[in-house]
């Protein structure tokens, strides 16, 4: 015989279970219910579950394609996002191409989280939107598929004033696209640029050789400015225990040499 603490907690999963599944069938029941609130308040109670709404997804998706008024549909792509419906991708992709700013922001956000193929294309697309914030938000998201067939997108999205395709780029480039990121700190804003690059510095050891990273803060280094002491402190400061010695040390003798010299122009410095 079972003991009894064990009987009970058998006893609280099955009825938790049932509960649950109980509690499926009628949010399901209330997204069929063609009434906006029921609609609204069962959307709200999918978005709250997270993936464990996932069940929910092809009638949210059902919904979709039949049409609903602007706010629903809006919240309906943000649902889906929120259960990372990779099936539902293709149909959140049609509102990255709708009229309505507010939708494309939706759809390039929640595709991020959707995820496949249909998600990649889409987001690729957005790169170059009327709406700077759904270029922005696309660019994010390729970095969060970890789309690498997309960087040269990210590149030419960061030249076309897409200042969150640094960030991307870093995290997915090879040793010679993170190169050519590192080589636009001659022509783009510093912060922009360095948004990618920390990303570079950061990545394991066998994602990004020793010379690729020598090689930025050798360039870095060459630059001799406040705001290159500032940020390679703060990749110091966060460089992981696991990372490269060589590229750790590189970036220790720059950060000290950076806070040991005098800026150019200050007093220390003038004849």
């Amino acid at each position: 015989m079972l003991p009894r603490s064990l009987l009970v907690a058998l006893v609280l999963q099955v009825t938790w279970a049932s509960q649950a599944a109980a509690d499926e069938r009628a949010t399901i029941a209330r997204l069929k219910s063609h009434d906006a609130q029921q609609i609204e308040s069962a959307l709200g109670d999918v978005r709250v579950s997270g993936r464990a709404g996932l069940a929910a997804a092809p009638t949210i998706v059902e919904l979709l394609r039949r049409g609903l008024p602007q706010a629903l549909t809006q919240a309906a792509i943000e649902t889906l996002g929120d259960t990372e419906s990779e099936a539902s991708s293709e149909v959140v992709a049609w509102y990255a191409h709708d009229r309505s700013p507010a939708l494309r922001r939706s759809s390039v956000a929640a595709l991020a989280k959707t995820k496949g193929s249909a998600a990649t294309k889409a987001l690729r697309a957005a790169l170059s939107d009327s709406d700077s914030q759904v270029r922005g938000l696309a660019a994010s998201g390729l970095g969060r598929l970890r789309a690498k067939e997309t960087v040269g997108d990210l590149l030419r999205a960061l030249d076309h004033n897409v200042p969150e395709a640094a960030a991307s780029i870093g995290a997915l480039c090879t040793p010679r696209d993170c190169e050519k990121l590192a080589k636009k700190l001659e022509s783009l804003p510093f912060d922009v640029v360095t948004g990618g690059l920390s990303e570079v510095l950061l990545r394991p050891p066998g994602d990004v050789d020793d010379d690729t990273k020598l090689a930025i803060v050798s360039r870095l280094r060459a630059m001799a400015t406040g705001e290159v002491s500032r940020f390679l402190h703060s990749v110091q400061s966060r460089y992981p225990a696991g990372g490269s010695p060589r590229v750790k040390r590189a970036i220790d003798d720059a950060v000290a040499s950076s806070f040991s010299s005098p800026p150019p122009g200050s007093p220390e410095t003038s004849p």
